[in-house]
């Protein structure tokens, strides 16, 4: 199959910037120094790759992909970094034969974990990010409530979410948050410091692990922040008007892209607005696309955009090589 016979608007990886940005990750943190985040791609066929790489550890946002990386064979060690109220799903999956490690931050998320059949947790540490996470002066007492309650705490987490964008002072911002967790962690004992993620990879030196996800594909927020992967996802579309002030009209628009992050990038173009279904642009130098043509927007945030679609087109060009099922999406 060529690329111009996929239905637009379609998902595309390309195959040689994919594999760079694996090996290149790879390189840097060999092995258990990288636990993938899936949320990123939300696809086993791309999480299978990762663990060829030597990552057999991966961290997970949502039970379906807990659920479904166990299915897949890929279950050896899940992290789901994020607290629930419900756990019995992830008992399930323990009993099944996965290991599987829920993040804590209070009483209530603990008592969840004991209630569902978790075994194992880590302590979720706020590190600056106003999201979830226990201060971590009191980690201590969580870690040893999680252990009366019956389960093994694996050691901490926290993240720095707020810096993974940021260009100033990032290596000495991540470090001040590291000494946050590397404090309760003094407290909470364990093996785990898992912390970190694609904007912070090479300047988070004291966590054990580093939940890393976006590397694989990226996307121009990412791109501009000036790390060193390349944009190997796209969205294909088709032009479905034009207009003769100057404009033109492609086939995708709010519901095959995540927007939060801004417009996508329509490269030779500058894009004027999205709605539903259209992305309205105009030419900066070249032609304009005629009606039929093809073009590739590279979307601003990369993992609400492969949320949308149901499946992903490892391309070569033009050629389509295979196409793998956005198999973790929804919940």
């Amino acid at each position: 199959m060529l690329v111009a016979d996929l239905q637009t608007p379609a998902l595309l990886v390309e195959r040689t910037l994919l594999e760079d940005n694996l090996a290149r990750m790879s390189a840097a943190l060999p092995g258990p120094r990288l636990r993938p985040h899936v949320k990123a791609h939300k696809t086993t066929a791309l999480a299978r790759l990762q663990a060829d790489a030597g990552h057999r550890g991966f961290t997970c946002a949502t039970i379906r992909e807990v659920e479904g990386m166990a299915a897949a064979g890929l279950g050896q060690d899940l992290l789901l970094a994020n607290e629930v109220l419900d756990a019995r799903r992830l008992g399930a999956v323990v009993e099944a034969g996965a290991r599987v490690t829920l993040a804590v931050d209070s009483e209530q998320t603990v008592d969840a974990a004991a209630a569902g059949g978790v075994r194992e947790v880590v302590v979720d540490v706020d590190v600056g990010l106003p999201r979830c996470g226990c201060d971590p002066s009191d980690a201590g007492w969580i870690a040893d409530l999680a252990r009366s309650r019956g389960l093994e705490v694996r050691g901490v987490m926290g993240y720095e979410g707020h810096l993974m964008l940021e260009t100033d002072r990032k290596a000495e911002q991540t470090e001040e948050c590291m000494a946050k967790l590397l404090a309760a962690h003094a407290d909470v004992g364990g093996e785990l410091v898992s912390a970190g993620g694609t904007g912070t990879y090479d300047v988070n030196h004291a966590a054990t692990e580093i939940q890393a996800g976006s590397y694989a594909l990226m996307d121009t927020a990412y791109v501009q922040a000036g790390l060193p992967f390349a944009q190997a996802l796209t969205v294909l579309a088709r032009v479905v008007s034009t207009n003769p002030q100057g404009w033109a009209v492609a086939d995708l628009g709010l519901k095959s892209l995540g927007m939060d992050h801004g417009n996508p990038t329509l490269p030779g173009m500058t894009v004027w607005f999205c709605s539903d279904e259209h992305t309205t642009f105009s030419a900066e130098s070249a032609a304009l696309p005629a009606v039929g043509d093809l073009v590739r927007a590279e979307p601003a945030h990369v993992d609400p955009t492969v949320a949308l679609h149901q499946r992903m087109h490892l391309v070569d060009g033009d050629e389509v090589l295979e196409s793998w099922e956005v198999d973790l999406r929804g919940w």
